[in-house]
């Protein structure tokens, strides 16, 4: 059983293991505070090699649609006149390791990793810094893009790096509210206090409908029927996403999170003569394949905004110009 599953799952199994996992869930909650303390206490203080740094961030492992969040603020920042750079972990990848600004054009996705070579395919004039090392990356935006804004898709729990403004995204009713390994949460869900903003209280992520493109980014309609393969934190919202956009899935394929989708046998019992529909997320791991001549491929986007748009952008600009005075 796969911890996604575990964590959700109502058998008596998921149920018993959650309950025989909780106390290791507490012993990481306290070793958690007990880091976070060191920086509440003033014993370490956060580095701030940039300003602004706005973090779109979690409390969960997995898919939260931090990303498609994260897309819809650049366009928002840049419709406002600012200059905006994102940061992103590069999971996975070589890359993750330090820090560096990618290379103009297309990433690829082994080298840079999933998540910024689908940004850098969504979004191409944006650019990106990317790797763990956060407080690396806002000091190499202060040098290649001195006067923008910072937006790092994830990075809430990276204390050593001062974020200015923090969005946050968590539901309100959680079914499993545990930390690791028993439920979901990467820190207590208490420490939701901590950010600026978390979504819902006041604004809202809206999820737009599914949009289908072509691997050449034509438009298409959706396919009424199509075989589904994802390696995603979520898959379980994709397969609803393509179910409320009339989508039967005759065949599927899901991987872990991150997956490089890179097995010999990964179409094995899907048609051929069936579309083959992905995300964004797995079509930049998949476009570098060498067998998916004929084989009919839809990518399935999932566009956001932030709601009611004209007063975020109202609240936005304000914040941002309240941290430039500080």
């Amino acid at each position: 059983m796969r911890f996604d599953e575990l964590w959700a799952a109502k058998t008596p199994t998921a149920a018993a293991s959650r309950i025989l996992l909780t106390p290791t869930s507490w012993l990481y909650a306290f070793g958690w505070q007990v880091y976070a303390s060191v920086y509440r206490l003033g014993l370490k203080r956060a580095a701030e090699p940039h300003k602004p740094i706005l973090c779109v961030g979690n409390l969960v492992v997995g898919g939260s649609g931090k990303t498609p969040a994260t897309l819809a603020i650049a366009g928002l920042l840049q419709s406002m006149g600012e200059s905006v750079v994102v940061g992103m972990s590069g999971y996975g990848s070589p890359h993750s390791e330090a820090a560096a600004v990618a290379p103009q054009g297309p990433l690829d996705a082994a080298e840079w990793g999933d998540e910024p070579a689908m940004v850098r395919w969504l979004a191409p004039e944006v650019p990106l810094i990317v790797g763990r090392r956060r407080v690396l990356a806002a000091e190499l935006a202060t040098k290649h893009f001195p006067g923008s804004v910072l937006l790092m898709d994830d990075g809430f729990q990276h204390l050593p790096l001062r974020k200015h403004l923090t969005l946050l995204i968590d539901p309100a009713n959680p079914p499993n509210v545990r930390c690791l390994p028993a439920g979901p949460y990467r820190e207590p869900r208490s420490n939701r206090c901590n950010a600026d903003l978390v979504f819902g209280d006041k604004f809202a992520i809206e999820r737009k409908p599914l949009r289908f493109v072509d691997p050449a980014g034509k438009p298409s309609d959706a396919p009424k029927t199509a075989n589904m393969l994802c390696a995603i934190g979520s898959p379980e919202s994709f397969a609803e996403s393509l179910a409320e956009a009339g989508v039967s899935v005759a065949g599927q394929v899901r991987g872990p999170d991150h997956d490089p989708l890179t097995a010999g046998n990964l179409f094995d019992g899907l048609d051929r003569s069936t579309a083959l529909v992905v995300t964004a997320k797995d079509w930049v791991k998949l476009r570098s394949r060498s067998d998916l001549d004929e084989r009919p491929i839809l990518i399935a986007l999932q566009d956001a905004s932030i709601e009611p748009e004209a007063d975020f952008r109202t609240w936005l600009g304000e914040r941002l110009a309240q941290i430039r005075d500080s």
